[in-house]
């Protein structure tokens, strides 16, 4: 049975965000989870990537709950969470692409007596997918690897409390949205890896409405999108393949036995025929002999 193509999870909240990144792919056929969770699953030309693309909803409770059905269905050996946000700082454009160094949850605290006590939620990304993106992103000046917010409001006056909670506690964040600590929790307690890249389609504030009325938040979408295919395009999928057939990816590296080898009989598993002597996982305490027996003249 030929292998099947890795797969990497591309999610998104918004049906604008969903055809940005589907534009890129070809020979999409559907998926549907038991429960109702649909997914595109393309092929991205020229990477080794199958792509899942997935349409969440808006929030970060729905985003971790099919982010973590999504792990357990499709097991992906990446996820990239792509869409659009608010940004915070004045020296990011709109159109400018924000890749998530740092996603901070913040609404976590306690209220009392003398005011609100930040208990601070961030979630570092994947140091892989952040190597990727490095790479394949830095010569693009209106790409920027930053940490962003993520909290379930959408932020329109810039001098809100919110705001003041933001600049007083999370002043690196570069943008805020409204799904992607739900995104990047699940897959960390996956033991997965996850990056969330957005583009800037408004600056949070009260003229969201007017940027949104220009179009910025389609052409934000095709940025994030873009960008989120290079990073792939940047990506090598984990060393290992797929056995029996199943979606189940196994290491073969040279670090560990190898799975699947024919022995000198034709069978499969981890006897060797010839003269291969596999020492992995061995402990040696002195010097170690190896002599040849049992060979007749002649054979090889």
């Amino acid at each position: 049975m030929p292998e099947l193509p890795p797969t990497v999870a591309v999610l998104t909240a918004l049906p604008l965000e969903y055809k940005a990144v589907q534009a890129h792919l070809t020979a999409v056929r559907k998926r549907e989870h038991p429960r109702g969770t649909r997914a595109a699953v393309g092929r991205l030309p020229g990477t080794p990537w199958s792509v899942a693309l997935v349409e969440m909803g808006e929030g970060n409770l729905t985003a971790a709950a099919l982010t973590e059905r999504v792990m357990t269905w499709l097991e992906p050996q990446a996820v990239l969470f792509v869409g659009v946000a608010g940004g915070l700082k004045s020296d990011i454009d709109l159109g400018d692409v924000v890749v998530a160094t740092k996603v901070y949850g913040i609404h976590g605290g306690k209220e009392t007596l003398e005011g609100f006590l930040v208990r601070p939620e961030a979630w570092r990304a994947s140091h892989r997918l952040t190597a990727a993106a490095r790479e394949a992103l830095r010569d693009d000046p209106h790409a920027h690897l930053k940490p962003i917010a993520a909290g379930d409001v959408v932020l329109a006056a810039p001098e809100s409390a919110l705001a003041e909670h933001l600049r007083r506690h999370y002043n690196d964040a570069a943008a805020i949205e409204m799904e992607g600590s739900g995104v990047v929790s699940a897959v960390d307690l996956a033991g997965g890896d996850a990056l969330v890249i957005r583009g800037i389609s408004d600056r949070a504030d009260a003229d969201k409405s007017l940027a949104d009325g220009e179009g910025w938040q389609p052409r934000a979408a095709e940025n994030a999108a873009a960008a989120a295919v290079a990073v792939l395009r940047e990506l090598r999928p984990f060393r290992g393949r797929r056995v029996g057939g199943s979606d189940r990816e196994v290491e073969d590296s040279e670090e560990g036995p190898h799975r699947g080898a024919t022995g000198a009989m034709g069978a499969t598993g981890t006897t060797y025929g010839g003269d291969h002597l596999d020492f992995r996982g061995s402990t040696f305490n002195g010097p170690f002999v190896a002599k040849q027996v049992g060979r007749r003249d002649g054979e090889r």
